[in-house]
């Protein structure tokens, strides 16, 4: 893994007016008012729900499976810890951490989207996962759970979503016990500048059109495109984990840096 120490001044993800007070938030390349962010996204979720997790595999090859997994390894999931999984309402991460808890499983997913978090509910019955599964809805910025209630929290392929990342980092911070440990698995800066502009090429052009021709809906996946781009590289991203009090910050490079895994400990 590797470790960053330098902050970030560049936030792109909101633009704040004369004393704090948020005025505007990113939608992909556009600017939008704070208060409106979360709707928009939760209406790209909703149209993209029933076919979300087929995109996934088309999009990627498959290979977001393989990131997936590896995520998994770093946590170690053991019996009975309290696991958070935030953003996870299709469960493809929660699944994950179910099978490797064995017997005394322990995962809540929290998602902002009903609708996804009910394809996560049919899909954990068609697939027999019946207990120590926990299903909830609520937002990454105000979390409906106590302080210090759980051993580790993940995140994969939400945070840049949310409309304000640090508060939703601050909330991660909160909610884990005193050793508990944050990942977050995200898109992120490429590390080669050739496969870098390759990789912009295809994600410009193929998520919409995948978006188009599968889920019948190019806008949704434009937005998930111009997300990815507008989402904190890994340095900054680190940086602001440990504005918010995180310990012993680092990130593991995936796939060139096509996707970052960060981890942190709450001390």
């Amino acid at each position: 893994m590797t470790d960053a120490t330098d902050p970030s001044a560049a936030r792109p993800e909101s633009q704040s007016l004369a004393g704090g007070v948020e005025d505007s938030a990113s939608f992909g390349f556009r600017e939008v008012p704070a208060g409106e962010k979360a709707g928009l996204v939760a209406r790209v979720f909703e149209s993209v729900a029933p076919r979300y997790d087929l995109m996934n595999d088309l999009m990627s090859g498959g290979v977001h499976r393989l990131w997936k997994n590896a995520m998994v390894d770093v946590v170690r999931p053991r019996p009975g810890e309290h696991i958070l999984d935030v953003a996870g309402g299709t469960g493809d991460i929660a699944f994950r951490m179910v099978r490797r808890q064995g017997d005394r499983p322990d995962v809540t997913v929290c998602d902002i989207n009903p609708a996804m978090l009910e394809v996560g509910r049919d899909r954990a019955i068609d697939r027999g996962l019946l207990q120590g599964l926990t299903w909830t809805t609520g937002d990454a910025e105000k979390l409906p759970f106590p302080d210090r209630s759980f051993d580790a929290y993940t995140i994969a392929f939400g945070l840049r979503n949310v409309t304000h990342i640090d508060q939703a980092l601050a909330e991660a911070h909160r909610v884990l016990k005193p050793g508990g440990r944050f990942y977050c698995l995200e898109f992120s800066k490429v590390t080669s500048a050739p496969v870098g502009r390759l990789y912009d090429a295809y994600s410009e052009r193929a998520l919409p059109l995948f978006g188009r021709i599968v889920a019948r809906d190019a806008d949704s996946y434009r937005y998930l495109h111009e997300s990815i781009r507008r989402f904190p590289p890994q340095r900054e991203l680190a940086a602001r984990m440990r504005e918010v009090g995180f310990a012993n910050v680092a990130w593991r490079d995936m796939s060139l840096g096509v996707v970052a895994l960060h981890s942190g400990w709450r001390i």
